[in-house]
């Protein structure tokens, strides 16, 4: 460190310029004595309870982790722009849709799904792209992944999903025996799993990959009309994946590599961004594809439901604290400002329950109060109380409506409407479709990527010792192209006929 411009400007003042640093202070800021020696019964006697400058130290450092993400536990975040490339009212009255060029601040949050926190980024598993923008009518969050589509089409399934992927509870090792158990009796993951496994499964970086919002939501416009949409965002860097050997390699230079990245990148200047886009389909053509469109195992054909560019998603701005913002930041698909509802896809549905409350759980009641989460519009409401409540409540009106208070509703921000049909039901959607797609992805690999997809796939599906559900999955990805399943089948040891009648067992029930 060079002194020598401290010490002329202290020389130049007359000794004024180092001036005295602030005192250290308790949370209640009270000067303390001594941050190096506890306080004690004399000089052999133990430690007092009354020195609260300690227990409080202490007391801090034993709180100072929040329960880490059951999903998306590893993550980076930045701020950033959004920039609307026109006037989209046709289709959504959300204000940030709503001009060419007006421009909506965002914190972005990259991540890993399955693996903890400290877990190396080079690890094979699908990469989270949540989205939160800061509109003037409430905040959007479009909580994303890098792949389009998911492992299953219903919520009750989620937490087995999740179990199955995790460590062991005996173990504690993350053991391919469990998830493809699990997975032989969900065909329709068959797609995702021939994504994951593919170069896509782990990417190079964060800048370096699209992002996708998997469900159909609904656009809805000043009239009330109604569209379906998907949004995706197509990294303006390219796409660039890692292979096996890459990423090995990679994990023992440096386990954080993609944060390291992004924070890098971004401290040099090079911004990455991203074009949104949306598929706009017309409720009136849910019913024209051989899938159900708000199945999140399926993708929507891009000629049959063309993309429009709606804007562009630039990165600038590190966080000042990584974790009172990146950490602390929590996302719900149920965050939705006028003009953006979510649609009937089950997944969803129950991702707008389990989000929002697991965020409840983790940071608290009162998470959407914290500087990176709250609205940048004024909130206004009669939610009160809990943990960390820092509303600054001056009357004594907590409930509506009232005279003294008074608060109005507003008609024009009403909810879409849906005309209804049928009964209740525990019915499993009735067009499943579950292989096309995972064929039709396989199909367009080069062949050097269809190489390395089998072989990705089959370092793990070979660990499987029940020769059951190694020819069921075998039989999954048959059913999805021949020739995939067959090169599968000779690199796991399985049977073609063996692979093939488990399908046919399960098909037949």
């Amino acid at each position: 460190m060079n002194l020598k411009p401290f010490l002329l400007a202290a020389l130049l003042s007359g000794g004024a310029a180092l001036a005295d640093p602030p005192p250290l202070t308790t949370d209640s800021g009270a000067p303390v004595g001594s941050n190096q020696n506890s306080k004690t019964a004399g000089p052999r006697g133990g430690i007092l309870l009354e020195d609260f400058h300690l227990i409080e130290k202490l007391a801090r450092f034993d709180r100072e982790r929040i329960p880490e993400r059951v999903v998306h536990a590893r993550g980076v975040g930045a701020y950033g722009t959004f920039e609307s490339y026109g006037d989209f009212s046709q289709l959504t009255k959300a204000s940030l849709l709503t001009a060419k060029g007006k421009k909506t601040p965002m914190f972005v949050r990259f991540s890993t799904v399955i693996h903890p926190q400290g877990s190396p980024e080079t690890l094979r598993d699908p990469r989270g792209f949540a989205l939160k923008f800061y509109t003037d009518e409430g905040n959007w969050d479009l909580v994303g992944n890098n792949l389009p589509v998911f492992f299953i089409r219903d919520a009750i399934k989620f937490p087995d999903m999740v179990h199955s992927l995790k460590p062991s509870p005996i173990t504690n090792r993350q053991d391919p025996n469990r998830f493809f158990d699990f997975f032989s009796h969900v065909p329709e993951s068959t797609h995702m799993l021939t994504q994951v496994y593919s170069d896509l499964g782990v990417p190079a970086n964060y800048r370096q990959m699209n992002g996708h919002g998997v469900h159909a939501f609904k656009f809805v416009n000043a009239k009330g009309q109604v569209h379906y949409v998907k949004f995706n965002w197509k990294s303006l860097q390219g796409v660039k994946s890692l292979t096996a050997e890459e990423a090995t390699r990679i994990q023992g230079q440096d386990f954080q590599h993609a944060t390291h990245d992004l924070y890098e990148s971004i401290g040099k200047g090079q911004d990455p961004s991203w074009e949104l886009t949306a598929q706009v389909l017309d409720p009136k053509n849910l019913d024209a594809f051989s899938f159900d469109p708000l199945d999140a195992t399926k993708v929507w054909p891009e000629d049959k439901v063309p993309s429009i560019k709606l804007g562009k998603i630039t990165l600038n701005k590190m966080p000042d604290n990584f974790f009172e913002e990146t950490e602390q930041a929590a996302f719900s698909p149920g965050v939705q400002p006028p003009g953006i509802e979510p649609s009937e896809d089950r997944l969803l549905q129950g991702r707008l329950f389990s989000y929002a409350d697991t965020q409840r759980y983790r940071v608290g009641a009162n998470y959407q109060s914290l500087p990176v989460n709250r609205s940048r519009a004024t909130v206004n409401n009669n939610n009160q109380g809990g943990a960390m409540n820092i509303a600054h409540t001056k009357s004594d009106v907590n409930y509506e409506p009232s005279i003294t208070r008074e608060t109005t509703d507003s008609p024009a921000y009403l909810l879409s409407q849906m005309a209804l049909s049928g009964t209740t039901q525990q019915v499993a959607i009735s067009k499943t479709d579950n292989f096309s797609q995972a064929g039709a992805f396989y199909l367009a690999l080069t062949p050097v990527e269809r190489e390395r997809l089998v072989k990705n796939l089959a370092g793990d599906l070979g660990q499987v010792r029940d020769a059951r559900v190694k020819a069921r999955m075998v039989g999954y990805f048959y059913s999805a192209n021949a020739e995939y399943g067959t090169r599968l089948a000779k690199a796991v040891g399985v049977k073609l006929e063996d692979a093939q009648a488990a399908v046919a067992t399960i098909a037949s029930r």
